[in-house]
């Protein structure tokens, strides 16, 4: 009898196992390099960063975005989504009002403990941090899957893919240039060879003249860049057509950058975002790197 029983229960706990794997039909790994799971595709979806918001329109799924945080303007489309707060402090209440069933967060740039706290109330949460343009595709796939979009996501990806390649290529060869990243001007920043701008960089064959620094992202001064003395300035700006932070070089006359004239605008979107973009953004970056070699 005992051992009837032990056998009864050994099946049932079989069958509630495999009938739960069943009824998880949709998992991926996140950055986190933790395991998600969705009993069924994603329908309601909030991304709490702009470059999460692109990523999932870029893989079919814009469609299922229900919400997204402030600064989320691409596509055109992501304009008109309601708004949940900003990526370093959403609206808690009004996640939860909207009901997803997938939220994209973002591991070094969201409020973790806000994270924790919607992920403790049942929150389906993958956890994005791309530090390679292989992670852009990555995440182009996992959110096909999520979202039930895999077809488009998948051939975005593998555009994404062959466009970076062609790239690596075309400039395996070329000459290195060195080249300060601009990311912000007051306080000024820059980025480490860890970031995403850093491997744009070195396909074009430049050199972070700051790669070196132990953090992804660091506040330097005017000093340490005259010091540094690069031989192209790459800058952002406040908006996608805004020169202005080049301007304030031009006062360095001593500096190679400002002497060779070599001071270049890329809108910030297209290589501040690790999204689809990133390939856009480099093609310029590559482009205005050929120019500093030009003027040698």
């Amino acid at each position: 009898m005992g051992r009837s029983l032990t056998l009864v229960c050994t099946l049932l706990l079989g069958s509630v196992l495999i009938s739960a794997q069943a009824r998880a039909k949709v998992c991926v790994t996140d950055d986190s390099d933790a395991q998600l799971c969705l009993l069924k595709t994603a329908q309601r979806i909030i991304a709490l960063s702009p470059g999460a918001t692109e990523l999932v329109y870029a893989a079919g799924a814009g469609d299922k975005l229900v919400a997204a945080v402030s600064f989320s303007d691409y596509p055109d489309a992501a304009k008109k989504l309601p708004r949940v707060g900003s990526y370093n402090r959403f609206d808690q209440e009004a996640i939860l009002a909207l009901k997803p069933d997938l939220l994209i967060g973002w591991l070094s740039g969201n409020p973790r403990e806000q994270l924790s706290q919607l992920q403790t109330l049942g929150m389906p949460i993958y956890y994005s941090e791309l530090r390679s343009f292989e992670d852009v595709a990555n995440s182009l796939e996992r959110f096909g899957k999520l979202a039930g979009t895999t077809n488009t996501a998948n051939t975005a990806a593998a555009d994404f893919r062959y466009g970076i390649k062609k790239l690596r290529e075309r400039y395996a060869k070329a000459s290195e240039v060195s080249v300060f990243q601009q990311i912000w001007i007051n306080p000024l920043m820059t980025v480490n060879n860890e970031h995403i701008i850093s491997e744009a960089t070195r396909i074009c064959g430049g050199v972070n003249v700051f790669g070196d620094l132990p953090n992804l992202t660091a506040r330097i001064d005017n000093e340490a860049v005259l010091a540094a003395n690069p031989e192209a300035i790459i800058a952002g700006g406040m908006g996608e057509e805004n020169h202005d932070w080049l301007k304030d070089w031009r006062r360095f006359s001593g500096l190679t950058a400002v002497r060779k004239d070599n001071l270049f605008f890329i809108p910030p979107s297209t290589l501040q975002r690790p999204t689809p973009r990133l390939l856009q953004g480099t093609t310029l970056l590559c482009e205005h790197l050929d120019t500093a070699r030009g003027r040698r």
